[in-house]
C-alpha cells in the first residue's frame, strides 16, 4: 500500500498539468477507500509546481533501481 509522503511516478500523461507519465511526486493525502490520492510535484528548486488528485492505477512506487530524470515544464 503506497503511504503519505511516498514518492511516486505517473503511469499516464496529465495533460491539463502538463505532467507526464515517469514523472516524480509526492503523496500528500490520501482517501479513506485508498481509490484516490493527491500527489504534489515539484520543480528541482523545490517549488510546487502542481497538486493533482489521481486514481490509484494512475502512480506507482518508486524503485530503488531507478533514475530520476530533468525536464523543462511549461
Amino acid at each position: 500500500m503506497i503511504q503519505e509522503l511516498e514518492r511516486v511516478a505517473l503511469q499516464i500523461d496529465i495533460p491539463e498539468y502538463h505532467l507526464k507519465a515517469g514523472d516524480i511526486g509526492t503523496v500528500v493525502d490520501i482517501t479513506s477507500d485508498e481509490h484516490e490520492y493527491t500527489i504534489e510535484f515539484f520543480t528541482l528548486d523545490g517549488q510546487t509546481y502542481a497538486v493533482v488528485p489521481v486514481s490509484a492505477t494512475q502512480i506507482r512506487r518508486v524503485g530503488s533501481r531507478e533514475i530520476a530524470h530533468a525536464r523543462p515544464v511549461e
